[in-house]
């Protein structure tokens, strides 16, 4: 069996190290992991690669959610867009109504393509962008969504949008023949999704998708592609999208509070 390359070249010293070294032990200088281990890290518990944990994460929150919500469907009421509550200050539902889903088809339809796109924005923009992305996404598309139409909305689909709104702005900074070929498959992505909306007696909220759409173009258009791990920009990027989870996790508890204080059919 062939084994393993161990050794590498110091960027620094040139010398010759082992893939082991933290720092050269000839210049006493720190070196970084190679560039193909940052690339490619080992997969999280042996099962889900790296490049897709968010991703991963965000589609068993999404699970989870949709099975406490079959159980107790006031969960669900706590969640929705709803117009009428948004102008009375539930603001918040603007981001829990994109982790709630309507059905087992809506779930299944969304998980499918939720880890399909995201994958690729998780290993294209990272993980910080990904959230950003994501959330601001997820609220744009309801936001319009309230703005449009009145009746009740859920579904991670206009965050989805958003992240496919990411992968047609990857050709704005990028231009080549592959990041052409990304923009069109996405570009038809979004016209299917949209004249699927348009289907009769289906209920699906294309407003959500254009302003989620709309969004994610926007934020990845402004993001770029990740640079250097400790640069400034990326440590920014890191700290949003911890402001992200945090604003989401704060919007659930409204949830939760509002069901401790009953909740009311609309």
């Amino acid at each position: 069996m062939r084994q393993m390359e161990t050794r590498r070249m110091c960027p620094n010293c040139r010398a010759f190290i082992t893939t082991h070294d933290r720092v050269c032990p000839y210049c006493q200088e720190k070196v970084g992991p190679r560039a193909i281990d940052r690339r490619n890290p080992s997969p999280i518990l042996g099962l889900i690669p790296a490049a897709q944990f968010v991703t991963a994460i965000i589609l068993l929150i999404n699970i989870g959610i949709y099975i406490a919500t079959s159980l107790d469907p006031s969960l669900f009421q706590a969640g929705a867009k709803a117009r009428f509550e948004i102008r009375q200050g539930e603001w918040w539902r603007l981001v829990t109504a994109g982790f709630l889903h309507s059905g087992l088809l809506h779930i299944g339809m969304n998980s499918w393509v939720l880890f399909d796109v995201g994958s690729q924005v998780e290993q294209v923009y990272g993980a910080s962008r990904l959230l950003v992305i994501y959330f601001i996404a997820n609220i744009a598309g309801f936001y319009l969504s309230y703005l449009w139409t009145p009746n009740p909305s859920v579904g991670a689909s206009a965050a989805i949008m958003g992240l496919i709104g990411a992968m047609i702005a990857l050709s704005a900074h990028h231009r080549s023949a592959v990041t052409a070929a990304i923009r069109a498959t996405y570009i038809r992505w979004v016209i299917y999704i949209l004249l699927i909306g348009l289907l009769p007696g289906l209920a699906i909220d294309n407003a959500a998708h254009v302003g989620g759409l709309v969004a994610g173009f926007g934020v990845a258009y402004f993001a770029g592609l990740p640079r250097l791990e400790d640069s400034p920009a990326e440590q920014a990027w890191r700290v949003a999208s911890y402001i992200c989870i945090a604003i989401t996790a704060f919007c659930f508890y409204e949830a939760y509070q509002w069901l401790t204080r009953g909740p009311q059919q609309f």
